[in-house]
């Protein structure tokens, strides 16, 4: 009897404890926290060990060093802005602060030697990578989330291979998770043909060492250290509009020439290293001088996070944004899951008159993240933030613009996952050009949407609010 007693005291301990783990784990994410000790309460065993093995976050500290030495090269070579004034924006003028911010929380300088030209669709990112992939004199980088064995993929194989055997460098890296369903005889043909291959935290490495949940969600190509590509578009024939439930997709890439995309390469290289175990040089070939007179003064930022970096500098940066902001915040992103500080931000700078929007997918390419995103929308709404619901088909842009100020553009969403577990990049940018391009497409996102009423929000269905409600318990792990 005493035996049995003790069992259970013992086992009670160890039931109790686990929300004490998990709040010390977890103290600079307390949402994160709550959601995990709710599935250890409910499921002790299988929700502690899954906390243990995928949910913990985990710094990667031999990034860290890695980071460094590819920054402080990049930087070396980039002519970069030390003063407001340098961006020959004249609203930052006003704004010594914020850009110190951005310098501070991104590790990195404002670039001033770019031109940035604005991709708003698949088709557009596609036939300009593939043209700059045709023209590559030493080296092809791609770095992506995903990569499908689809007619598009095949069109990328198609190059990559028939450049790798003209002696082009080529070096595809591509997600353990994202690029799950990529298919054997996809890589094998690859290899074949030349092309170095290498797969970031394939599954049973990453679960080996607890980073499951840290994905590097990357969207890069880097063609001769001399062009670049960042923004939401992976390599897959939906981005093409050739996903029938979803139908039209719209998203957003970036081209960037010039300085930025030092720091463009830097990320593949760093990526490389970590995934391959290979060092490339920093030598011209990957990273050029450019002729200051060949491309546009436009100023442009990289910012970056990951279990890599300290802090949460994706985060920093669109919580800077907002609070800068004077007349309007646009935003449009697939998944609105928000931490507690930038959902408090974007509801303080509607109560004070600004000008703030949102566009969220219509339908959904994963109904649970779906609920969660509209598990915020009431709030948003008593806030005075005007909230649309896309028709035309997916959106997947990642985009937000404030006044004529500056504009982000990447791959990270506008949820927990990217600002504390992923690894992501995103622009920011500061040329009124650039800024106008990004505004004419959001307003035509605009008219392709349907603005919510919150009345009519509040009456939904009590099944949906129970969805919402789950899903939003929830929202820290999707």
């Amino acid at each position: 009897m005493i035996g049995w007693l003790i069992a259970i005291m013992i086992l009670l301990l160890l039931y109790s404890a686990q929300p004490a783990v998990i709040i010390w784990m977890e103290r600079r994410t307390p949402a994160k926290a709550i959601a995990w000790i709710l599935l250890a309460l409910v499921v002790p065993a299988l929700g502690f060990f899954g906390y243990w093995m995928i949910g913990r976050s985990r710094r990667v500290k031999a990034g860290q060093a890695i980071s460094r030495e590819y920054e402080q090269a990049a930087e070396r070579l980039s002519i970069c802005a030390s003063s407001p004034g340098e961006l020959g924006h004249a609203g930052m003028l006003q704004q010594e602060q914020l850009l110190r911010l951005l310098r501070e929380c991104s590790g990195r300088p404002v670039t001033l030697g770019n031109q940035v030209k604005v991709l708003t669709n698949g088709r557009e990112t596609f036939a300009s990578i593939l043209e700059e992939m045709e023209k590559a004199r030493h080296h092809i980088h791609l770095d992506y989330y995903t990569i499908r064995d689809d007619g598009i993929g095949r069109t990328f194989l198609n190059m990559l291979t028939n450049k790798a055997r003209a002696g082009i460098e080529v070096r595809v890296l591509y997600d353990g998770i994202g690029s799950v369903h990529l298919s054997k005889r996809y890589i094998r043909e690859l290899k074949q043909s030349g092309v170095q291959v290498s797969c970031f935290l394939p599954a049973g490495a990453a679960l080996f060492k607890r980073l499951l949940n840290s994905r590097n969600h990357s969207k890069i190509a880097v063609i001769d250290g001399r062009v670049g590509f960042v923004g939401g578009i992976n390599i897959g024939d939906e981005y093409l509009g050739k996903d029938k439930r979803l139908g039209f997709w719209r998203d957003t890439q970036l081209r960037l020439e010039g300085d930025s995309v030092y720091f463009l390469q830097e990320l593949f290289m760093k990526d490389w290293e970590l995934a391959a175990k290979e060092r490339l040089p920093v030598h011209a070939e990957y990273m050029p001088e450019h002729d200051p007179d060949d491309v546009l003064q436009e100023p442009v930022l990289i910012v970056s996070s990951g279990p890599d970096r300290n802090g949460e500098p994706i985060l920093e940066t669109a919580f800077a944004a907002v609070k800068a902001a004077k007349s309007s915040v646009c935003i449009s992103t697939p998944y609105f899951i928000p931490d507690e500080s930038l959902l408090a931000a974007l509801g303080s700078a509607a109560k004070s008159g600004v000008d703030v929007r949102l566009i969220i997918p219509g339908i959904a390419d994963t109904q649970l993240v779906l609920w969660a995103t509209l598990s915020f929308v009431e709030r948003m709404l008593e806030a005075g933030v005007r909230v649309y619901r896309y028709q035309k088909g997916f959106i997947h842009a990642k985009v937000m613009i404030v006044d004529e100020l500056l504009a982000v553009v990447g791959t990270a969403n506008m949820d927990m996952r990217s600002f504390h577990s992923n690894f992501e990049q995103n622009a920011v940018l500061f040329d009124s050009g650039t800024i106008r391009d990004l505004k004419r497409d959001y307003e035509q996102d605009l008219l392709d949407s349907k603005e919510l009423d919150l009345a009519e929000f509040r009456q939904r269905r009590k099944k949906e609010k129970a969805a919402e409600a789950a899903a939003r318990l929830l929202s820290p792990l999707l």
